[in-house]
């Protein structure tokens, strides 16, 4: 045999070698435990903290806005998608959860995006309204609601 083709044959045992020895040490044990994840992982994040509250603990309180939002075409929202984490609201209620500030935050769900289907409520924020907050005109819990603010503000028939 030439003497290339063994040196050939010796680099590629190395470097196929070497590839498992990395592997031994890089790889952790629990991979594969559960498909492609570490085992491991689901230790780590049941240890952290618990951040969201969940909807019925936010109903136990705020019965009002949860029944509207129940019975909205929001209904299928957690409270915390829009007002975020707050399990330390729950926990101690004069902490204050978070408050929406962005006038533009209803466009994250509801701004034109070709790939949403043709039959959700989608708006053009240059056409509607761009100095305005949606809640202005909107009641965020039941969005199909015209707010007290926008009723007074409109003209009589």
């Amino acid at each position: 045999m030439p003497p290339q083709v063994t040196r050939l044959v010796y680099l590629t045992l190395a470097i196929v070698g070497s590839y498992f020895v990395a592997r031994w040490f890089l790889v952790p044990s629990s991979f594969g435990q559960y498909g492609w994840y570490r085992g491991d992982a689901l230790k780590e994040i049941s240890a952290l903290p618990i951040s969201y509250a969940g909807r019925e603990t936010c109903a136990t309180c705020h019965d009002g806005p949860s029944e509207k939002l129940g019975k909205g075409p929001h209904k299928g929202i957690s409270c915390e998608s829009c007002h975020g984490a707050a399990s330390a609201h729950a926990e101690d209620p004069s902490q204050e959860p978070a408050k929406i500030k962005d006038p533009r935050f209803c466009l994250r769900c509801h701004g034109v995006n070709p790939a949403r289907p043709a039959k959700f409520p989608q708006v053009e924020e240059e056409d509607h309204f761009p100095d305005q907050k949606c809640a202005e005109c909107h009641v965020p819990h039941s969005p199909r609601e015209v707010s007290k603010e926008a009723s007074k503000a409109a003209p009589k028939k």
